[in-house]
């Protein structure tokens, strides 16, 4: 079985209405957070970073990286024929810029609250306990 290892970040924003995450949407299939492949020699946070800046123009200066959070999504996916491993890395970072720029691998993004975001998940279950997960490891008391 091939094995494949990516690496992103959830994003947020704290605002007057409380906290918004940031999904991109993958042209008429799904709402996902930012990610991609690991180079060769690069570690998975460099990854996230670097293609989270691709994907959403939003650079290392406009993160805030949660240095404790860091969670785990895998699955197994069918690719031109072959049973591939997949294993995501996510960590988690706070922006205060709402302004993001989309790659061409995505149709369009969105800030959502809590409740609007993991009904977008909804199809892909492992994403939704991934954004369970950080919202609340964001509101739980040690982290204000």
């Amino acid at each position: 079985m091939q094995r494949e290892i990516s690496a992103g970040i959830i994003v947020y924003r704290k605002t007057n209405q409380g906290l918004r995450f940031l999904l991109l949407y993958h042209g008429g299939r799904y709402w996902n957070f930012p990610k991609g492949h690991i180079e060769a020699e690069e570690k998975a946070l460099q990854t996230a970073i670097r293609e989270t800046t691709e994907e959403t123009g939003l650079k290392r200066t406009d993160l805030r990286i949660d240095n404790v959070f860091k969670a785990y999504e895998k699955f197994i996916f069918i690719k031109n024929k072959a049973k591939v491993f997949k294993t995501v890395i996510f960590y988690l970072a706070e922006t205060k810029s709402r302004e993001i720029w989309i790659s061409h691998e995505h149709e369009g993004f969105g800030w959502f609250s809590y409740k609007e975001a993991i009904n977008l998940l909804q199809k892909h279950k492992d994403s939704a306990a991934l954004l369970k997960r950080a919202n609340y490891f964001i509101q739980r008391p040690a982290h204000q």
